[in-house]
């Protein structure tokens, strides 16, 4: 199978992750090549942290993780768009379904959707 193109990304790709059902956008991550092989190869979502450096599996800390129901690629060969069956709590560490539960509100930004899980509770924090 052709992988995607992560030479165009300095060696990592931005992935969108998009609920398969309501088709709700609920993250935007970031794939190396290594990620790329175990989504593919377990149907579980993993990403490459930028700020750890290193590959995780969504949901290894909070068991909210993600079932990969299809992949799709874009044109160019460097976007990758997953669709997700999303288990536990939410996808966004903050508590919320998606990481983006808020809407410019005038000068400041709005909570849209309601915390569906304690952070504090999940990770220790």
């Amino acid at each position: 199978m052709e992988k995607p193109d992560f030479a165009k990304g300095g060696g990592i790709l931005p992935v969108v992750v998009q609920d398969a059902e309501s088709l709700k956008v609920l993250m935007l991550a970031y794939m190396n090549e290594e990620a790329w092989r175990k989504t593919v190869e377990t149907g579980k979502a993993h990403y490459w942290s930028r700020s750890r450096g290193k590959i995780w599996q969504k949901g290894e800390t909070s068991g909210h993780f993600q079932e990969v129901l299809e992949i799709l690629i874009d044109c160019d060969m460097d976007t990758i768009l997953i669709k997700v069956r999303q288990h536990g709590g939410g996808a966004c560490h903050e508590g919320y379904g998606s990481c983006f539960y808020r809407r410019i509100d005038g000068d400041g930004w709005a909570v849209v959707e309601p915390r569906v899980f304690n952070p504090e509770e999940v990770y220790g924090k």
